[in-house]
């Protein structure tokens, strides 16, 4: 079973934007529905990208297509409404996302708030895009909020030491865009599941934008092979699956 709990969807039927001077080539639902195929995918979390900023149309589209087993994470300002919170809410969308790394999304002014306000309305968590490198300053921040996850291993090896604390006080990290990343990532994948065996989510990133290498079938066997099959199932599964319930 493989609940896939990092990738987007890109459709030009609906809204994108121009961002850092790159704009995406499609990935539909089409498209990803072959690698659910090829892949075993029984579930999944869409993620919003920069490209997107706050447009929702193109999630709710692509969640009433791939089914209930799918859900949504959203970029959204802090000054949405209860009432297009608990909407979105009905549709399967389950996180709001923070994307520092390449911006579309709202600043961490109200972090706090914003995820104190979600989580309380619908339990709604936050995800962090973000060089894990800036985190010590924020661990404060981050200790404090009531649920957070933190995209593609936190991106640095220089950050490892933080990443490894948030996993450590319940914080999510996500096995996803091992192409993005400075570090060999088998041992990281080890030191963060021993540090809290309920922290790794995986997730293949697809379509890769951006990646220095994009996701392949070989990502999804390094955790096979060198897990037990019950820590693969807690890392490709059921993980996620409670995280994002």
């Amino acid at each position: 079973m493989l609940f896939d709990a990092h990738f987007h969807i890109i459709d030009p039927a609906f809204p994108l934007q121009e961002n850092q001077g790159f704009f995406p080539e499609p990935f539909t639902t089409k498209d990803y529905a072959k690698w659910m195929k090829k892949l075993g995918i029984q579930g999944g979390a869409i993620v919003s990208g920069s490209f997107q900023g706050f447009d929702t149309t193109y999630l709710e589209s692509a969640l009433k297509t791939l089914g209930p087993q799918f859900v949504g994470v959203i970029q959204a300002p802090h000054s949405i409404s209860d009432l297009e919170i608990i909407r979105l809410y009905t549709l399967g969308v389950r996180a709001v996302r923070f994307n520092m790394k390449r911006g579309g999304s709202e600043t961490l002014d109200h972090l706090e708030t914003f995820a104190q306000r979600i989580y309380d309305l619908t339990r709604w968590h936050v995800e962090l895009y973000i060089d894990s490198s800036e985190l010590t300053p924020l661990m404060p921040r981050l200790k404090n909020l009531p649920a957070v996850s933190i995209d593609h291993l936190g991106l640095s090896n220089r950050g490892l030491p933080a990443l490894l604390e948030l996993a450590a006080k319940g914080g999510k990290i996500k096995a996803s865009g091992f192409g993005r990343v400075d570090f060999e990532v088998l041992p990281a994948l080890k030191k963060i599941y021993a540090e809290n065996p309920d922290s790794l989510l995986f997730g293949t990133d697809l379509p890769s934008t951006r990646a220095k290498r994009p996701f392949s079938r070989e990502d999804l066997t390094l955790i096979q092979e060198n897990f037990s099959q019950e820590e693969a199932e807690k890392i490709l599964w059921k993980n996620a699956l409670e995280f994002y319930s």
